[in-house]
Formats: structure tokens, sequence, C-alpha cells
């Protein structure tokens, strides 16, 4: 995402949004501050004590005969270099990604014009999300749906994939999910008619994505990256693995009906007697409107990923420490508690819990010690994984765990668990 939803200094921020963070007094807290993406100040009660010389290392997964030729006062640039060399590797990934994926959908756009090119940028682009180091969501925009408006009449569907009649309708969608219907565009090019892609009137996911993963094949072979991108098989959705110079990565390739004129009927934010955020930051953050992505069969995914970034990025305007808290978690998770090529947990997971304490915790008195704040998310993130259960921030019917690995989950919350009773150390 991000990874839900950031992306390093690419992901969420600016040289001149940190150019702005003040009361750094150390050398070490200066440095930290121009190296490490997102964290606006090195908190002053850090999680891990500076004379437990173990103890970091264990975070820093330094084996312990090389600790003891290490200087005590090598600990804190060892601690400062991972963190930096997390926020490079990324950014020269998402750099990477990003010229493929451009060079790819420019192909997919001229073979359909349903499909648009993602485009490159040189700073921050919505259409890349960083989920994990090694796991990123790509949301392909579609073209010639707009007008939208919601549905005036629910109706019954009885088609197969295929298109042949059923005896029993479809189930209703549920949660993040809803039918796509071609008659909700006031201006829809006559390709979303056709076969291939519509159902008695509807817009289908699935056979958007058939389409979608041969022109991808194409594209692949059109502009000879076989020998750096494949298309995986077996997957649900469209998912590509691709070599870079910091390894391979997994890209998920998702169609996206982007929607900037609405907001969902589903999300019912601002919830009742709210404080956070402000009404101003909502309806700001509501113009910025939802998505609708091609994930599923029948059913479109709601996405919420701009109003989310916004959010995110204005978190700290009264001078809080939230998106300290937030990069300090990313960083645990992915180092001790949920590591690996595809994590059950992402950072949209770590993103969401942030957004549910912070609105539970509105005032800036919450978010000013940093080492309360931190173990405060991550109780809250314990409470989660525990309970196999995350509500969606926008739509809190939907469930963010409801597809995931419970075993998987179970050993994180023993990690998570192992933490609270300990946070300075790792799990041994």
């Amino acid at each position: 995402m991000a990874d839900g939803h950031s992306q390093s200094v690419k992901e969420n921020s600016s040289e001149q949004r940190r150019g702005q963070v003040i009361g750094a007094s150390s050398q070490f807290r200066r440095s930290f501050i121009q190296r490490v993406s997102l964290l606006g100040k090195l908190p002053t009660s850090f999680v891990l004590h500076r004379g437990k010389n173990h103890k970091v290392a264990a975070l820093l997964g330094i084996d312990q005969e090389d600790m003891k030729s290490l200087p005590e006062g090598d600990l804190e640039d060892d601690l400062l270099n991972k963190m930096d060399l997390r926020r490079q590797q990324v950014s020269q990934t998402v750099e990477e990604v990003q010229k493929v994926i451009h060079r790819l959908t420019v192909d997919i756009s001229y073979q359909d014009a349903r499909f648009q090119a993602v485009p490159a940028s040189d700073t921050y682009n919505g259409n890349i999300k960083v989920l994990a180091p090694s796991q990123f969501l790509i949301t392909v925009p579609l073209n010639g749906l707009a007008g939208y408006r919601e549905a005036r009449a629910q109706r019954w569907r009885y088609y197969t994939l295929q298109g042949t009649k059923l005896s029993c309708p479809l189930r209703d969608p549920e949660g993040l999910q809803q039918w796509l219907e071609a008659e909700q565009f006031m201006k829809i090019l006559w390709q979303w008619h056709e076969a291939d892609v519509n159902i008695e009137g509807d817009i289908v996911p699935a056979k958007v994505l058939q389409v979608f993963q041969k022109l991808v094949e194409n594209a692949v072979r059109t502009c000879q990256l076989s020998g750096k991108v494949s298309v995986l098989e077996n997957r649900a959705a469209v998912w590509v693995a691709m070599e870079t110079s910091t390894g391979q990565v997994e890209l998920e390739l998702a169609p996206t009906v982007e929607i900037p004129t609405a907001w969902s009927e589903k999300a019912h934010w601002p919830r009742c007697l709210k404080r956070w955020p402000s009404p101003e930051r909502v309806e700001c953050i509501k113009s910025f409107g939802f998505n609708l992505v091609a994930r599923s069969n029948y059913h479109w995914q709601l996405s919420f990923s701009q109003a989310e970034q916004v959010l995110f990025e204005q978190l700290d305007e009264d001078g809080g420490c939230r998106r300290q808290c937030f990069e300090v978690m990313r960083q645990l998770k992915e180092d001790m508690w949920c590591p690996g090529r595809r994590p059950v947990l992402t950072s949209h997971h770590l993103q969401t819990v942030l957004f549910w304490t912070c609105e539970k915790y509105p005032h800036l008195k919450d978010w000013q010690v940093f080492r309360q704040s931190l173990l405060r998310l991550v109780r809250k993130l314990h409470k989660c994984v525990s309970q196999h259960f995350l509500k969606h921030y926008f739509v809190p019917k939907s469930n963010l765990l409801q597809s995931a690995n419970p075993s998987e989950l179970d050993a994180v919350a023993q990690k998570l668990a192992f933490f609270l009773k300990n946070p300075q150390v790792t799990v041994p």
C-alpha cells in the first residue's frame, strides 16, 4: 500500500513537510529527521532504552556475538541505518515498478480503450500502494464511465458468469461490495455494453478481470518484458511477479472505476457525535469520492484510498505523534510481528487501526507522549488480531480480516502479546 496505504518518501510525504519539523536537539535526532520517511522527529521516549544493547540488537536482528564487537554509540546508527535502508529499498522499488506498469498499461490502453494507462509521477502516485515491501496494489483506471449515481431500484440477478440462467438469485452484496449497472452512468462508452464485460445490464468484475488478464499477458509479450514480468496463475484477481533490483515483488493489478464526484451511501461517516476529524476536514475528505475495484466475481469492492491518503497526511497538524507511531509500528510489524513476502497484515490494516484510535482519542494531549501512544496502538492492534475482526474505517460493517488465515493471525497475536508484556525485546 499504506504500504495501505504509504510508499516511503514517495508514499505520503515530501521534503518540504519534513523540513518543517522542529524540536530535535541532538545530532542523531537531526539525522533521523532527514533520513527516515514520515518520522518528523525521533520520539523523546523511544520504545528501546539506549543502555540495553542486547534489546536494541534484538530489534535490529543483530547476532549476539557480533553485538559484542559493536561500540555502544553505534547501536543508534544501526537502528537508523536499518530504517533508512528500508526507505531506500521501497523508494527504489516503487520507481522501478512505476516505470514498468506505465509501459504495460500504455500498451493495454492501446489494445483496449476501456483501460487507461497508469501515469508516471516524480512525486506521490496514488495508483501505487505499498502493502508491504514486496507486495503492491496497482489500481488501473477504467475509461468511459462518467456521471455516476447510486442505483435507484434493487433487482434480482439470475445469471452465471457465463451468462446462463440461474433458478435462484445471486446473493446481495455485503459490506464493501456492490453491484454496478451500466445505467448508473450518464456517460458511458458503448464498449461497456459488450457481452465480454456486461451481463443483463451489469458490468461484472469477473468479466472485466478476464478481459484485463488477457491484455496484461499480451502487453508483457509486446513490451518484451517476459524475462522481468510474469503473470501469476490460480489467483482470483490479476497478479504479476516482477524482478527488481531489490528482489522479486508481487503486484495486484486491479481495474478501478474512479468516482470523484460522489460519496458512497454505504459509508456512514462521520459517525454521530465524533470529534475527529473536524467537520471542515470531513467535507474535504469526502470531496475526493471513492473507487470501485474489480477484485471478485459479481460484486465490485468499494475503496476510499484517496480519502484515506488525505486523512493520513493531515494527521499531525496539531503537532502530535500519530504518524510517528504508525511508522515505528510498521517497522516492528515487518521486522518482528509479521515478516515475510505475503504478510497476513499489511500497512492498510495498521492505518485502519490508527484511524480508529485517533477517533477514540481525538485530542492532542493523547498524542504527545510517544511511548504511551505507540503502546495504545499496539494494544488496539492486538485486540483486533486476537478477535480476527478489524472494522473498515468508513464502512464498519465490513471486517478487513474476514479472509485472513486464522492460524497466521493467532501467531501474530502471540507475538503482539509478548511485545506488550515487555516492549523492549523481540520474540525469542
